[in-house]
């Protein structure tokens, strides 16, 4: 471990995605492999297996043992709807990056409401329960014009929530060690820490190819294009499409 590494635990929510790989391997480098515990969650959502797949391999990849990863069931997203990633009567946009959701609104209907307070209330429980003192989310503020639960204010809200509704003697930090960087810059950061973005899932409406048509595709074929870096998960739609 290098001169900044801790010796503390901490938890890291892992959904299978590049930014949540990288922000697992920025918290690997200053926590140590050992005292790294990973979360997924499933929520419903059209990949839902296909993230659980990246989950565990990235898992094995960083030799987390089985005592140490925890994967819950949000099924309730599914019931609540209102999001193209929950909802099968909405479709997921396809070739509309940024697309904007019902009624006018600015924001995406690839959003699920509130979402990240689901996932980062779960987090905070285990952190709480094995003495972790740090959790990571890999929100990206360059996501935040479409989802509100991506912007700092967001997490530093949270993190005052945390304060307050936790033991007295419990202390943990909200890390969001991505959220200023690009998307390119994330790919840079991972490569430079070794991270395995080749088990990574992004797609938000296919399972087997990446379908490199919704938003999320687009985001991340045009960040490994700035990044001058070939992706390299398969894709229905050749890369070179959209050069």
């Amino acid at each position: 471990m290098g001169a900044n590494s801790e010796t503390s635990k901490a938890v890291v929510l892992l959904s299978g995605g590049m930014d949540s790989c990288v922000s697992a391997a920025m918290a690997r480098e200053r926590h140590g492999a050992g005292n790294m515990a990973l979360l997924h969650a499933g929520y419903g959502q059209r990949t839902e297996e296909r993230e659980r797949r990246a989950f565990e391999e990235i898992a094995d990849f960083y030799t987390v043992s089985p005592d140490r990863r925890l994967v819950v069931q949000l099924d309730h997203f599914r019931a609540i709807g209102g999001s193209a990633l929950t909802d099968a009567k909405i479709a997921v946009p396809e070739n509309e990056w940024g697309a904007a959701g019902p009624q006018g609104s600015s924001i995406p209907v690839t959003y699920v409401p509130f979402r990240n307070a689901h996932f980062l209330s779960v987090a905070v429980s285990w952190a709480e329960a094995i003495g972790a003192e740090a959790v990571y989310i890999g929100a990206v503020a360059e996501d935040s014009s479409g989802y509100p639960d991506c912007r700092a204010e967001y997490y530093q809200v949270f993190q005052e929530l945390v304060r307050v509704g936790t033991r007295p003697e419990t202390h943990i930090e909200i890390r969001t060690p991505v959220i200023a960087l690009t998307k390119s810059e994330i790919i840079r950061r991972g490569i430079e820490l070794g991270a395995p973005l080749h088990l990574t899932w992004s797609c938000y409406q296919n399972e087997d190819r990446a379908c490199g048509v919704c938003d999320s595709c687009l985001l991340r074929l045009a960040a490994f294009r700035e990044a001058r870096v070939t992706d390299p998960i398969p894709y229905r739609v050749a890369v070179s499409a959209h050069s």
